[in-house]
């Protein structure tokens, strides 16, 4: 079988679900848009890679305009009729469709339904609520009609994909009322590389390298936006400012990343330091040089929504604070597996108290880092999921064996 994996984030999971595919005699090609701001995975092509196995990362040629709605919407249509063409050129049986944007999405699969390839969308959220809370704000009238105008969007792309993978079973119900097929939804939930990121000593490498390994580092790694609510990071900076050992590390990029970094160096917090995305292959020692990791999701978010950055720090075997509905999809699996503390969406007070309950109880600190990596361990087994997509593909598309 031959099958494009478009991601447009170029994710760490998604990489290595082609490798992993690629390894069972699969033809893959990972696609990924390289001018895009977010933690990258292991994009390189590797000597001991299998030969079925291609990666490429697409680039615009110009710097991407991710605040500026006209000019991001123009990008990302060319990025979806770039991708198009490399579908014309490698002639795949199957194009999975990952993270797109919607606009970029309907250029991708309408070129695959008049060439008739199989389109796989796998829906990591509904995007169009996403669209319809930022416009309602910036644009209050015009921004809802915009909002709706893609929704209806989203809904026929769902509808005419001939596979709909979905991350959680909380999608099926708006999926159906939608009209998708129930037969064409199949469920398997996000996971992080465990393979890839290793347990490594608090002292590592890249915590000498930026003198953070005599401290207790309060951590956020991965995309910054107004739906993770970054004044919380500043909030828990201010709350540790007289406690020299404590530092509040951000490893992230962008507008919001850039305010947070402007604001603590106004209010002279000293303890918050924002570096940019780290390569991957650094990934494991960062995330090592973590004491407490940090994660945020705004009420408004999507239940379904969970960032790749929890499941990352699941594999690091790290305790977690997260900020954020207890109907949350992250949540749910922060409770489930005793991996940390889940605290209400802009209660800053119980968000700095559940990291001084770790800060001061090293024996819950380790034991809730336990539990993440187990729950890592139980359910994070590419070869698992690897096999889970080629059933599914195999019950849809022509040429499903390996080549």
């Amino acid at each position: 079988m031959r099958i494009l994996l478009n991601d447009y984030s170029g994710h760490a999971f998604t990489v290595e679900l082609a490798r992993e595919l690629a390894k069972r005699g699969h033809n893959v090609l990972h696609l990924s848009l390289g001018d895009f701001q977010s933690p990258k995975g292991d994009l390189a092509q590797k000597p001991d890679d299998p030969k079925t196995f291609e990666v490429e990362a697409i680039s615009l040629g110009v710097p991407f305009k991710k605040y500026d709605f006209v000019a991001r919407r123009q990008q990302e249509i060319e990025y979806g009729r770039r991708v198009t063409a490399r579908i014309a050129s490698w002639h795949p049986d199957v194009v999975i469709g990952c993270n797109n944007p919607l606009d970029p999405q309907r250029v991708i699969q309408n070129y695959c339904r008049a060439c008739n390839i199989c389109f796989v969308f796998w829906l990591q959220d509904i995007y169009s609520n996403a669209i319809k809370a930022v416009l309602k704000k910036k644009i209050p009238v015009v921004g809802h009609a915009i909002g709706v105008w893609y929704e209806e969007l989203e809904k026929r792309l769902l509808r005419r994909a001939d596979l709909v993978i979905a991350i959680t079973e909380d999608f099926i119900t708006p999926l159906v009322n939608w009209n998708v097929s129930r037969e064409r939804i199949f469920i398997i939930e996000n996971w992080a590389p465990k393979d890839k990121i290793l347990i490594l000593p608090r002292d590592n490498a890249w915590s000498r390298a930026h003198d953070l390994n005599r401290k207790f580092v309060l951590m956020y790694s991965g995309t910054l936006g107004l739906k993770h609510n970054p004044s919380l990071l500043v909030a828990t900076a201010e709350a540790f400012k007289a406690e020299p050992e404590v530092a509040v590390v951000v490893v992230s990029e962008g507008k919001y990343a850039d305010e947070v970094r402007d604001t603590a160096k106004a209010r002279g917090l000293s303890n918050l330091t924002v570096l940019p995305f780290q390569d991957f292959r650094d990934y494991s020692g960062v995330l090592a040089t973590g004491d407490v990791m940090l994660a945020m999701i705004e009420p408004d978010a999507a239940v379904y929504s969970v960032p790749s950055k929890v499941l990352s720090y699941l594999c690091a075997g790290k305790a977690i604070v997260l900020s954020a509905n207890a109907a949350n999809l992250a949540a749910r699996i922060l409770m489930r597996s005793g991996a940390g503390y889940v605290v209400a969406p802009n209660d800053e007070a119980g968000f700095v108290a559940a990291i001084r309950r770790f800060l001061k109880d090293p024996e819950a600190r380790h034991n809730a880092g336990v539990k993440a990596r187990g729950y890592a361990d139980e359910n994070f087994d590419v070869g698992m999921i690897a096999g889970r997509f080629e059933t599914i593909l195999a019950g849809r598309v022509k040429n499903a064996a390996p080549a």
